[in-house]
């Protein structure tokens, strides 16, 4: 008979949701285990941080380990492709309140596999190549956590507190039907490698950038090493055009945009082109007894504004101590702490979803190349993009006011807001389908 191990807490995941939970789970001296399917190093999308992330790294131990595997960035640059606009520059440094100036832009299999073994020196029972199949809960309310490693052994856990940080796997909400797909919003990136891109002059050098066209945007993200990441973020339509490769396709996207073929005069890829849907997501639930779902376990909204490391990140911290209420078996400060949790990272999720639902839209991109800071309004959407929207009041107000000013940007170009959400009502059309058969 296989033995069951026993923990306070077990991890389904090992990417940076799962590690910072375990990491600071384990500091107040819980016993925690961590279950990874895969194997770091491994590549992964979503390379650049926001400042915001950086408390959590301090607090993780880690700050100094990132900033040496890092490019450090100071803000991040938008321009309409063709259009002869110039870019608009937003520099951290302008955010209201005292988010940091800069964040830094990763080689994500560095960084996951940094905060891996940082979690493993934190004492971290933490097992990669190991792959949770089954999950139930206990009449004594612990889990049961079946997993199998690389070689198709098996192992059982008991665990006082589950957590899912199974990311875009959505373990618990996709065994239970409670992931629902956002028929509203779809996306799909084509991304790749490539040296010898050109970068922004001076201190901007390690600036994110991000080109509006015609079927999506673009981003170019500096790494170390003369590396540069690129990525178009396309409706789903646009990219099953294509009929070569994903680098043909790839490239005839980029050379398509005067500006960008500019930067990539001298460029070579360094890795071969690949392909994702960004399909939005949300679970029906966030928590319940003795588990929690955290990052992209619990929703999916799009890679704008590099929100998506910050929001696993820091949903993780704030889920720590949801369970350690549990752990301590008080109700009162669980029941507290649940609503906290649910309430803060609804409200993130909201604040950012609020501007990715309408990035592509002609107001917006009106709105982001021709700031004016009436009421501090555009401090106030650096402090979004440096990810301060959960509990900083005076960024919050000051994206209320921008909301209206967006109302007005929308009236203004009517026929050109009409014309984009005419030219996608089929696109549109055709997922709600999608979505109400699936139901």
């Amino acid at each position: 008979m296989v033995a069951c191990n026993t923990t306070d807490v077990l991890v389904i995941g090992g990417g940076p949701a799962g590690t910072t939970f375990g990491c600071l789970a384990a500091k107040r001296g819980w016993d925690v285990a961590l279950l990874e399917k895969g194997r770091h190093p491994r590549f992964h999308i979503g390379e650049s941080l926001l400042p915001m992330n950086l408390s959590i790294l301090d607090r993780l131990g880690v700050h100094e380990q990132v900033k040496a595997i890092g490019v450090l960035k100071p803000g991040a640059d938008f321009t309409v492709a063709n259009s002869g606009a110039e870019l608009q520059t937003y520099r951290f440094e302008d955010a209201l309140g005292d988010s940091p100036d800069h964040a830094f832009e990763v080689r994500r299999s560095e960084f996951d596999e940094l905060l891996f073994e940082n979690c493993r020196a934190a004492g971290v029972e933490a097992n990669d190549e190991t792959t949770v199949t089954h999950v139930e809960r206990l009449e004594n309310g612990n889990h049961k956590v079946t997993a199998v490693d690389a070689a198709g052994e098996e192992s059982f856990w008991e665990t006082r507190f589950l957590v899912d940080a199974s990311g875009r796997d959505t373990f618990l909400s996709s065994r239970n039907g409670w992931k629902k797909r956002n028929p509203k919003h779809a996306s799909a990136a084509v991304f790749a490698h490539f040296r010898g891109v050109e970068r922004r002059p001076g201190n901007d050098d390690g600036n994110i950038s991000v080109y509006w066209f015609e079927h999506g945007w673009i981003w170019m993200i500096p790494l170390r090493d003369d590396i540069m990441s690129i990525g178009a973020v396309c409706y789903p339509e646009y990219i099953k055009t294509r009929r070569g490769s994903l680098d043909e396709f790839l490239l005839d996207t980029l050379n398509g945009m005067e500006e960008v073929r500019a930067r990539m005069q001298q460029a070579e890829p360094v890795r071969a082109a690949q392909a994702t849907g960004n399909y939005s997501y949300l679970s029906q639930r966030m928590d319940g007894p003795g588990y929690l779902m955290i990052g992209d376990a619990f929703a999916f909204i799009d890679p704008v504004f590099s929100s998506g490391v910050y929001l696993a990140m820091g949903s993780a911290e704030r889920g720590v101590d949801v369970a350690q209420a549990w752990l301590e078996d008080n109700k009162r400060a669980y029941r507290r702490a649940s609503r906290k949790y649910r309430r803060v990272t609804k409200r993130g999720l909201a604040a950012f979803s609020w501007f990715i639902y309408r990035f592509t839209t002609p107001a917006m991109m009106y709105l982001f190349s021709n700031p004016r800071n009436k009421l501090k309004v555009v401090e106030g959407v650096v402090s979004m993009l440096a990810g301060d929207v959960f509990s900083n009041k005076a960024a919050r107000r000051r994206l209320q006011v921008f909301k209206v000013i967006y109302a007005f940007a929308w009236l203004f170009h009517w026929k050109a807001s009409l014309a984009a959400r005419k030219a996608r009502r089929p696109e549109i059309r055709t997922r709600l389908q999608r979505s109400h058969a699936a139901e």
